[in-house]
């Protein structure tokens, strides 16, 4: 896009500048307040153009069906497989294990007869009077022999012995009677005994039992959303396209400039030095030649100068004074300088 503009600027030049040439002698219209030394040309501004995004419509937008098929879910059902029943249960009684104190005789009232009472005691009573009696001695002592000892023959070894025998007794039991017997009446208590027994706790009954129904868990499928035919909505769809756009046409203007009029050597030099501090190493031999040209082109184009003259704007700005050092020819048809390769 941009090689298409410049083409278009320098197809404009050219034709306003043959057009220039053709009608400057009979053109009167001619800069204001000109003074001596300087010079203008007439020139064509390129036109200005802008880059315009712009969205261009590739595919229009539409609509589809679609179809959004049932959704189902698994979930678990209690099925029944089997009903409610009742059954008859009989609870045997219940018992518990007590003791009871019962009466085996009752109290009663008796005639006690109550015999007679003796003391007892005892005697010695004597059955025979004591005694003087014989009886055989032993041990002797002294000497055996004739001798004779009051009334014992010693001679013989027989001992008598004249002793006193006591009396003979015997111990007797004597009672006596201290009570006489009697009747009384006496209270013979009731007699109890303690037994153990079982009782009934709970009485035999009869219930209902309740069998309550059995279910089974089983998987089942269930749709949670039934089938729906939705319309969609495709958006319609863009480019980007770029396309330049001229927002200020080219014009005819006057411009000042350098030339061989009010330039010399040493002015081109100065430009040729002011080119090389920008950034372009050309040759500073006071020529203006194609390498300046070009060397001059591409400054203006990067800094959005008018492209093609010298002008005094671009002189400013290469930081160049264009009057300084001014040497006008003497005559029009003074002989140009000439153009070499710088």
């Amino acid at each position: 896009m941009t090689s298409w503009i410049r083409k278009l600027g320098i197809v404009l030049l050219f034709a306003a500048t043959q057009t220039g040439m053709a009608s400057a002698q009979q053109n009167t219209d001619y800069p204001d307040g000109a003074t001596p030394g300087q010079c203008f040309a007439r020139i064509v501004t390129p036109p200005t153009v802008q880059q315009v995004t712009t969205e261009v419509e590739v595919t229009p937008a539409s609509s589809r069906h679609v179809v959004i098929p049932a959704i189902y879910e698994t979930r678990d059902i209690d099925v029944q497989i089997r009903e409610e029943s009742t059954r008859v249960r009989t609870i045997p009684a219940t018992y518990r294990t007590t003791t009871e104190r019962v009466m085996v005789t009752p109290e009663q009232e008796v005639l006690v007869s109550i015999p007679a009472q003796y003391e007892t005691w005892t005697e010695t009573i004597e059955i025979e009077p004591a005694k003087a009696v014989w009886q055989p001695g032993s041990g002797l002592y002294g000497r055996a022999g004739t001798t004779e000892v009051s009334g014992i023959d010693v001679s013989t070894g027989d001992i008598l012995c004249r002793v006193m025998q006591p009396a003979r007794t015997m111990t007797v039991e004597r009672s006596r009677m201290v009570a006489p017997p009697r009747t009384e009446r006496r209270i013979i208590a009731a007699t109890y005994k303690t037994i153990i027994k079982q009782v009934v706790d709970t009485p035999a009954r009869v219930e209902t039992v309740i069998i309550p129904a059995e279910y089974m868990t089983i998987p089942v499928e269930v749709m949670v959303q039934a089938e729906r035919v939705e319309t969609q909505i495709i958006p319609a769809t863009y480019r980007t396209v770029e396309r330049a756009v001229v927002a200020q046409p080219s014009q005819l203007i006057w411009t000042e400039v350098l030339c061989d009029t009010n330039a010399n050597e040493e002015k081109i030099a100065e430009i040729q030095r002011g080119l090389v501090q920008a950034g372009y190493p050309i040759s500073v031999d006071g020529i203006f030649g194609p390498e300046t040209l070009d060397a001059m082109e591409a400054f203006q184009r990067e800094n959005s100068l008018p492209v093609g003259y010298m002008t005094i704007e671009t002189v400013h700005a290469l930081n160049v004074d264009p009057y300084a050092n001014y040497a006008q020819r003497s005559s029009p048809a003074a002989e140009p300088i000439a153009r070499q390769s710088g």
